[in-house]
């Protein structure tokens, strides 16, 4: 007969989890929570420069609920539908900075509210009608965001100028 002994000092332990106190939560990350109230403050800078732009504008333009202001140049064949969620559309769209410098010049197809697009300019292509011109003022977290892309920095607010074909 064989006798099986375990030595507890010998078991392997799990890893430890971190200390927490019953019944409180864990402490916030410091860090994550300076990085967000940075850029909180960011984008509230953002807004305010963008607003003393557009003010500033001899053209009259909207702020939408997408936090970009924009302005219809050209509003298309009004006859014809806007686009729904999903659809494919031809876009043009030519980005600059608040300079006026264009970042980039882009030709294409995308679908409609998938995050192809800029979500400032997604959600508000689905105002506009085939053949339709607007210009956009566009804060950089409705835009790019803070990665930005190989054309656009970081956290940079952007003019964008767009045609739905």
């Amino acid at each position: 007969m064989a006798v099986l002994a375990v030595c507890e000092g010998c078991a392997q332990k799990g890893p430890q989890r971190p200390s927490q106190r019953m019944g409180q939560s864990p402490d916030p990350d410091s860090a994550a929570l300076a990085l967000l109230e940075l850029n909180q403050q960011l984008a509230q800078a953002a807004d305010e420069e963008l607003y003393h732009i557009v003010q500033s504008l001899d053209e009259p333009y909207a702020l939408y609920d997408s936090n970009v202001w924009m302005r219809i140049v050209d509003k298309g064949d009004e006859d014809s539908p806007t686009p729904r969620s999903g659809e494919y559309r031809e876009v043009h769209m030519r980005v600059y900075n608040l300079d006026g410098k264009l970042l980039e010049d882009t030709d294409g197809t995308y679908r409609i509210l998938r995050h192809e697009l800029p979500p400032g300019v997604d959600v508000n292509l689905l105002d506009l009608h085939r053949g339709a011109k607007a210009r956009m003022y566009a804060p950089w977290y409705a835009a790019y965001g803070l990665q930005g892309t190989a054309h656009i920095p970081p956290y940079e607010n952007v003019i964008i100028d767009i045609e739905l074909k």
